[in-house]
């Protein structure tokens, strides 16, 4: 009996191991942990994470669980990818501009001007963060596989007492941003940057510590700032923000070839479907944000021209910058606006 025992014993420990540290056999039951710094239902983690878990769950009959950890439960978000490589979460969502010491060649994707739509700016962050230069310079060294991503539409200025009349009126507005190139801009338009992950906006904006903030329109509602706000820009490009979900190398290496293979294609097509919910979300969002009392304000045409004029030079700053500290920044940048040639607002 007591040799019965001991070996049950035995195999489930081997068992319980294996899930964590070894290969996983075919037919073996495999649940990953999932976690994210989003707000419980944000947008973001609706149109990727949550859908994604279903199709890999129904591709694998069930084979495939998930745990899910939204709104900073496993941790902030600047420590989710070291919890990633280190496996206390399966996939993480890793936002570049929150671990912008290790994936600063990420924020090509968050150069204002760049494209006009989230799946322009999607499909080519895509193309580079799946299987390209970001792939090789930026994920690999990290030791995280991209699963999926989705690319913010073009981000706008929102301000909470400072009516917005013209690019003047920006100077010297104390303004959160995702650092980075995002900062470059910000001097450009004389404004004061201040960095900050997303959560932390509401409570910042509530004590007046800020005075506005660089966002997409969805963000605003995501993480319920609408009342917070009054004024915002409308059609402009202030950059944008890159939305993550990895998983590490060795983890990924663990499962089987087929789980591989069908996390893989559903990343890809997630992501594709992803930037197209929030292209549609565009208007419906805008419309929103003027039922709860924000103004917009279209720039006239010699205000977008100056406005033109002064944030041309930013991305070529952020690429000097990164060469400069031995990254690929030129590279990156040719690279990222050569995938974007090929990119339509819908594809």
């Amino acid at each position: 009996m007591n040799r019965v025992i001991s070996s049950g014993l035995a195999i489930a420990v081997s068992a319980v191991i294996g899930s964590q540290v070894g290969p996983v056999w075919a037919q073996d039951k495999i649940t990953l942990r999932v976690a994210d710094s989003l707000p419980v239902g944000h947008y973001i983690a609706n149109y990727t994470a949550k859908p994604w878990m279903d199709e890999v769950k129904k591709v694998t009959n069930g084979r495939v669980q998930f745990e899910y950890y939204p709104s900073e439960q496993l941790g902030k978000a600047k420590d989710l990818l070291s919890l990633t490589v280190s496996g206390v979460t399966d996939i993480g969502y890793v936002a570049p501009s929150y671990v912008s010491d290790k994936m600063p060649l990420s924020a090509v994707a968050q150069l204002p001007g760049s494209f006009t739509t989230a799946c322009q700016g999607t499909m080519a962050y895509w193309e580079l963060a799946s299987d390209g230069i970001l792939a090789k310079r930026e994920m690999a060294p990290n030791g995280v596989r991209l699963l999926f991503t989705v690319v913010a539409y073009p981000y706008q200025i929102f301000t909470s007492k400072q009516k917005l009349e013209g690019v003047k009126s920006i100077a010297g507005l104390k303004l959160r941003t995702t650092g980075g190139a995002m900062d470059i801009m910000m001097g450009k338009l004389k404004g004061v940057p201040i960095q900050m992950a997303g959560p932390e906006v509401y409570d910042s904006l509530s004590r007046g510590t800020l005075d506005g903030l660089v966002f997409p329109f969805s963000g605003v509602l995501g993480y319920d700032l609408q009342g917070l706000v009054k004024w915002a820009t409308f059609e402009e490009n202030f950059g944008s923000f890159v939305y993550n979900y990895v998983i590490s190398e060795r983890r990924f290496k663990q499962l089987p070839p087929d789980v591989q293979t069908a996390m893989t294609k559903l990343g890809a097509e997630q992501t594709r479907k992803a930037c197209a919910l929030v292209d549609r979300d565009v208007k419906p969002d805008i419309e929103k944000l003027k039922k709860a009392g924000v103004t917009f304000v279209s720039l006239p045409a010699a205000e977008k021209e100056a406005l033109k004029q002064m944030l041309a030079p930013v991305s070529t700053e952020w690429a000097a910058e990164l060469d400069r500290r031995g990254k690929a920044g030129a590279e990156v940048l040719k690279a990222f606006q050569a995938a974007l040639a090929t990119k339509t607002s819908t594809n």
